[in-house]
């Protein structure tokens, strides 16, 4: 499903939107070049999850999990992995222990860095800067 989205605001107001359809033990792998919006995009999931600590990304630390409020969702975890080499250095922090926990919804961004490692059932989701001054192609697809 495509959408497009013509602010950040616009961009957080979908993540939100789409939080309201999340279960639990989903997985999304966010892609797109530096600026389309991915941390964005999470900002908004968290804040229809219930999320109360601000959201930055996770670049340096390359993985933050935050406490969720909405049930049956009591985590979400952001990982970021533009600076990982490989599978391994996401493995070595334990991140696959969140995947496809029932209580938890996780973001990975740079999901291509990590692939060897990444669930079978996982949604994609390409952002994309548009045309327009703060325009975002938005995709989101199932692997």
């Amino acid at each position: 499903m495509l959408y497009s989205t013509q602010s950040a605001k616009q961009t957080m107001a979908l993540g939100k939107k789409l939080s309201s359809q999340l279960k639990g033990g989903e997985v999304f792998g966010l892609s797109g070049e530096l600026g389309a919006g991915k941390t964005t995009l999470v900002k908004g999931i968290a804040l229809g999850l219930g999320v109360k600590k601000p959201i930055t990304s996770p670049t340096f630390v390359l993985m933050k999990v935050y406490r969720a409020t909405n049930r049956p969702i009591k985590k979400l975890v952001h990982i970021d992995c533009y600076r990982l080499k490989g599978s391994e250095e996401l493995a070595a922090i334990g991140a696959p222990e969140y995947f496809g926990q029932n209580d938890t919804v996780v973001l990975i961004e740079w999901p291509a860095k990590v692939k060897k490692i990444l669930p079978k059932k996982i949604l994609n989701v390409k952002l994309k800067l548009g045309k327009k001054n703060n325009q975002r192609n938005i995709n989101f697809n199932n692997r």
